[in-house]
């Protein structure tokens, strides 16, 4: 046979895995094509780089491990952050879970849909403004919010609830609504066609099947309320990240690796409950972002979900609790929110900030500092995602199977992410010059642990029936892992990065309130110096630029779907 015969003969791929790779080839070259421009953005090429003075700063803070801070009253201390912290999270979240399941139901399609009875309907004007009016909130930072809250509500644990609970409501919400539009409907449709209001169709068809990945990904929520209650302290909010950054700028290196050591604990204990209550639910990993609309994946774990009504009921009990509890512990003064002096400075703010500062010179240095932005983000995601699958692998219990690289890699893991990113970038800028770079490798450290946690999940839920083949055929146990596991998680690690860019591009803010370059270093000069109508145009580029990256990281996720 010739071969123009052979090449006519050869079976054809189907069209969804011509697709995928199609696809895949695209989203790799963009990638890196993007990777390069930011790398030549964030100044990495450059000369100059290196302060070299701070080496010896950076020597003191890693000698002051081994000697922290313990006497009676700074534990005491550390105790009093520690709850604080912890406080605030149950209270934003608790707020953010509020507003997150009726926003949730109110730009999701099945809600809609289900009162329109009919799947062919138009969602219509009324979704679209439900969903455009939680993008504004989402796009902004809780610490934007919190420097906000702040200058209208003062020091008061209220503005820290507040800080976190709406852009956090924002973000629950839109991921309540991808659930509840993934979630099997034959129960929902059978209860509709029966003549049932829709309503309470949604309410006992719908509802159940998603509640417990409603409440899984409600624990994931409190894994990064705690962190974002940590970094709230840049603002003076109190808590862990406050002390943190004062024994930071003090120099106080024994009295930092004290809080650190609270942190870590505190983080460690919300990733054990988080995972046990994920075990008890069937949920089998945090976040779910890969799996598109009903296919068969998604329906089998909800399938699964089926814990004990002893066990949710528990679960509900303590969460409820913890609530008035925290409310009592820090005590938020709510009558703040309707005071006359609350509604003066709010309105004052709002009449300075308007009309925006739309000059020439201003819009030119918003879309460089936007670019810069930018390419943080993407240079941050680039260095996490790339040693976040390299950790995972070792980190994942099921993977290599030996027990010191699994605690090693766990344990480092849980120390990148326990450290806001300010404080990394504080600690990068010791080493290096300000601008743009020590906030990039700060965001992709902080990131690096988070994704390093969720990209171990992954590995170990994946099937090991193959990698067990290939042991029992006598493989080394490392060339196994790389010819049978790592492969199937590559498309779920891919869409875990790209889902974290989105965060990224959000957390460049707050990098630059300390000098690291970016809008954020922009917004804290407007704010310190008053100018409301330069502060209300950044605002408007940020969450421009929040917009581009959400559609860019969901189309990047199409394709490995």
């Amino acid at each position: 046979m010739s071969a123009s015969s052979a090449t006519r003969h050869r079976p054809a791929l189907p069209l969804s895995l011509r697709s995928f790779f199609n696809g895949a080839r695209l989203v790799v070259l963009v990638t890196l094509l993007a990777i390069a421009w930011a790398t030549t953005q964030v100044g990495l090429l450059r000369g100059n780089l290196i302060n070299g003075g701070g080496w010896a700063l950076v020597q003191q803070f890693f000698a002051a491990a081994l000697r922290p801070e313990l006497s009676a009253d700074f534990l005491r201390l550390t105790l009093e952050s520690t709850l604080v912290t912890f406080a605030y999270a149950i209270c934003g979240l608790a707020l953010s879970l509020v507003i997150g399941l009726a926003g949730g139901l109110l730009s999701s399609e099945v809600w809609w849909l289900s009162h329109r009875r009919t799947s062919g309907s138009k969602l219509g004007a009324p979704w679209l403004a439900v969903r455009g009016g939680l993008a504004v909130p989402r796009a902004i930072h809780e610490v934007i919010w919190g420097l906000f809250l702040v200058k209208i509500l003062g020091l008061d644990p209220l503005v820290a609830i507040l800080a976190l609970g709406i852009p956090f409501g924002a973000i629950t919400a839109k991921v309540f609504s991808e659930i509840l539009d993934e979630t099997p409907r034959d129960a929902l449709r059978g209860l509709l066609n029966g003549g049932v209001p829709a309503g309470q169709a949604l309410l006992y068809g719908l509802l159940p099947r998603a509640f417990p990945n409603l409440l899984s990904y409600s624990f994931y929520r409190l894994e990064c309320a705690i962190r974002s209650a940590t970094v709230l302290g840049v603002i003076g909010a109190g808590g862990l990240g406050y002390q943190v950054l004062l024994s930071l700028q003090s120099l106080r290196y024994g009295e930092m690796w004290t809080l650190i050591a609270a942190l870590i604990a505190l983080s460690g204990a919300t990733d054990w409950l988080s995972a046990r209550v994920r075990q008890v639910l069937g949920a089998p990993t945090r976040l779910e972002v890969n799996l598109a609309p009903g296919c068969d994946a998604q329906a089998a774990a909800l399938a699964r979900a089926t814990p004990s009504s002893r066990t949710l009921l528990g679960l509900l009990v303590v969460g409820a609790a913890l609530v008035p509890l925290s409310l009592l512990y820090i005590r938020p003064d709510f009558g703040r929110l309707f005071s006359p002096r609350t509604q003066m400075l709010f309105g004052q703010m709002v009449r300075e900030m308007f009309p925006p500062d739309l000059s020439a010179e201003n819009m030119a240095s918003l879309l460089q500092l936007s670019l810069q932005t930018l390419a943080m983000s993407i240079f941050a995601i680039a260095v996490a995602g790339a040693f976040g699958i390299v950790l995972a692998q070792p980190a994942a219990r099921r993977a290599m199977g030996a027990r010191w690289p699994y605690w090693l890699a766990r344990g480092s893991l849980l120390f990148l992410r326990a450290i806001p990113a300010p404080v990394w970038a504080l600690l990068f800028l010791f080493v290096m010059f300000p601008g743009p770079l020590p906030g990039a490798l700060a965001i992709a450290v902080h990131n690096l642990g988070i994704l390093g946690r969720l990209i171990a999940e992954a590995v170990e839920n994946v099937d090991q029936r193959p990698m067990r083949v290939l042991r029992h055929g006598g493989t080394p146990p490392a060339h196994a892992f790389l010819y049978s596991t790592l492969p199937m998680t590559i498309p779920q690690s891919l869409a875990y990065i790209f889902y974290r860019w989105e965060v990224c591009a959000r957390e460049t803010v707050i990098v630059g309130f300390v000098g690291a370059g970016g809008l954020g270093r922009l917004l804290t000069e407007q704010l310190s110096s008053f100018d409301y109508p330069g502060l209300l145009s950044t605002l408007i580029a940020l969450f421009v630029l929040t917009f581009v990256v959400d559609v860019l990281s969901a189309a990047a996720r199409r394709p490995i779907r």
